[in-house]
């Protein structure tokens, strides 16, 4: 947060406890959370946003723990908690059903709590693409403009798996049970890891510098999963 922006929010906070308006710092505190730092590029806050998302999972590291988006809904911020929130769960559903002794029904119940977690991230992908798409709706693209082969969303939904491996491949280099070589094999996978995303990180940046620019322009193009929708799943449409 800009530093006039902390300055403000200490000083209404002052204002308020004066006249019990704490409401009233509340309702600041929340419009000053969710507005983009304008000193910040825009991988900068989703990167800090992922973190925040993967240790709030971690507190509890219980699939079935609740989301608790600290957001502002309809903000991009909430989505992309929501979204990180979301690859968090699912990559601990995908080491549980690899438990050779899972129960074979438990582990079809999983599968299908995975096949919904995947549309849900489906589903908020193309939210955030059609944020974007909103965002930049004034823009007019220039005549040489080219489209580019993957929306924002798409990258920041990479992004958002790259800060997961980081988190857990951090965890293995920690391990303290583990052989050396297994730890030296992780640090070197971390490193590479740590490269993927300040290299995919800038490139979503300059992806969105070039769109505001009218250099590239985007389209929000449905997944259209047919494996999903009862009218094009023949296992599902001829049982009827």
């Amino acid at each position: 947060m800009p530093f006039f922006g902390v300055a403000y929010t200490i000083k209404m906070q002052i204002i308020a406890f004066f006249f019990n308006f704490s409401w009233l710092f509340e309702k600041l505190s929340v419009v000053l959370q969710n507005q983009t730092n304008i000193n910040m590029s825009f991988t900068s806050e989703a990167n800090s946003i992922f973190n925040r998302a993967i240790n709030d999972y971690h507190l509890t590291d219980d699939v079935n723990t609740p989301l608790k988006n600290p957001y502002q809904k309809d903000s991009i911020q909430y989505s992309l908690y929501t979204k990180c929130w979301i690859d968090t769960v699912q990559w601990h559903y995908e080491d549980i059903i690899r438990d050779p002794h899972i129960d074979p029904i438990e582990a079809l119940q999983l599968k299908r709590r995975i096949d919904r977690s995947n549309q849900d991230r489906t589903d908020l992908v193309e939210e955030i693409d059609s944020w974007f798409r909103q965002y930049y709706n004034k823009v007019k693209p220039l005549p040489e403009a080219r489209l580019n082969t993957e929306s924002p969303a798409w990258a920041v939904d990479r992004l958002s798996i790259l800060a997961l491996k980081i988190y857990h491949m951090q965890e293995q280099v920690d391990r303290t049970d583990a052989e050396p070589k297994h730890i030296e094999r992780c640090k070197a996978k971390l490193a590479v890891l740590l490269e993927q995303q300040k290299d995919l990180s800038l490139a979503i940046d300059q992806l969105l510098e070039d769109i505001e620019a009218g250099r590239k322009y985007m389209k929000v193009y449905r997944q259209m999963k047919m494996y999903n929708d009862p009218a094009t799943n023949p296992i599902l449409y001829n049982q009827k």
